[in-house]
């Protein structure tokens, strides 16, 4: 049975979006840099450097993802959206740990920058991040959510400079943008520590989120002639695509009829992929002790 996400095209489509973006406008913070002489800002260039490269890397991810299954992946390629989350959240999180590494210098150091070329740079740093954090503002993918924390990341970034140039111009506070540096990287790494729990979670094959496991049961106990299930396990593709295999003990009928009204079930608590084994009473199973 194959599955694909109706959103995945669509998702695909932020993403190239999001990578072009954050390209055109790396190369010209590079130029800015050096035109302002600020660190902070060929700092961050360099950091969205690494954005961009995981950007591009989500892209080919969330297109591969979108494959159908085949003998090389009986699932299909859902997992390697995962793999793009969970490299995009190291990116992060390297990135985080390099903005606390500069930070922490210019508090010793600080060095006079150009702020009216800062504060230009901002707010088109604002603009064109912000445009594709909203491209990406109702992605469900687990590679989409981490790559939203690279946007978030920029947008607040920026307006952390464009009211530190705003705030330097008319006070003596070189202080100012390390202070809010640090306190983005902290920002930043709570969220990374979140998303990166969740990608583990999937990796790891635990119960999905958004599937109650009591509701569940409950519903399996409730079905017509069962009486009584085991080997029940439920896990997700990645975060969005559920899959249960589960034994129920049921005298035979229309076994065929049977399925499908549980499948439709199932499919109501977020079940997407469902293996159904069914058992005669007092037939021996190998996966269940009494």
């Amino acid at each position: 049975m194959g599955h694909s996400h109706s959103h995945s095209h669509a998702e695909t489509g932020n993403i190239k979006v999001a990578f072009f973006l954050n390209l055109g406008f790396t190369l010209i913070e590079i130029v800015g840099g050096f035109f302002t002489n600020s660190v902070a800002i060929l700092s961050d260039a360099l950091h969205d450097m690494g954005d961009t490269l995981s950007l591009g890397m989500s892209w080919y991810f969330q297109r591969l993802a979108g494959r159908d299954h085949d003998h090389k992946y009986s699932y299909g390629y859902h997992r390697f959206s995962v793999l793009g989350a969970l490299i995009n959240g190291f990116v992060l999180l390297a990135g985080s740990v390099f903005i606390v590494a500069e930070s922490i210098p210019r508090f010793i150091h600080p060095e006079a920058t150009n702020k009216e070329g800062m504060m230009g740079l901002a707010i088109l740093g604002i603009v064109v991040n912000g445009i594709a954090a909203l491209r990406l503002r109702k992605g469900s993918s687990l590679n989409e959510q981490v790559v939203s924390l690279h946007l978030l990341e920029d947008v607040l970034g920026w307006v952390g400079i464009l009211i530190g140039s705003i705030l330097m111009k008319f006070y003596d506070w070189p202080w100012l943008d390390p202070l809010m540096s640090l306190g983005l990287a902290v920002f930043i790494l709570s969220n990374v520590y979140k998303n990166l729990k969740q990608v583990f979670q999937v990796i790891l094959q635990g119960t999905p989120k958004d599937v109650d496991m009591v509701e569940l049961e409950m519903y399996l106990k409730s079905l017509p002639g069962v009486q009584g299930f085991h080997d029940l396990h439920v896990w997700s593709m990645d975060g969005e695509f559920n899959i249960l295999s589960v034994h129920l003990v049921r005298p035979s009928g229309d076994d065929a009829a049977f399925k499908q009204s549980i499948r439709a079930g199932l499919s109501d608590l977020h079940v997407h992929h469902a293996t159904l084994e069914l058992e005669a009473p007092g037939e021996n199973c190998e996966f269940y002790s009494a």
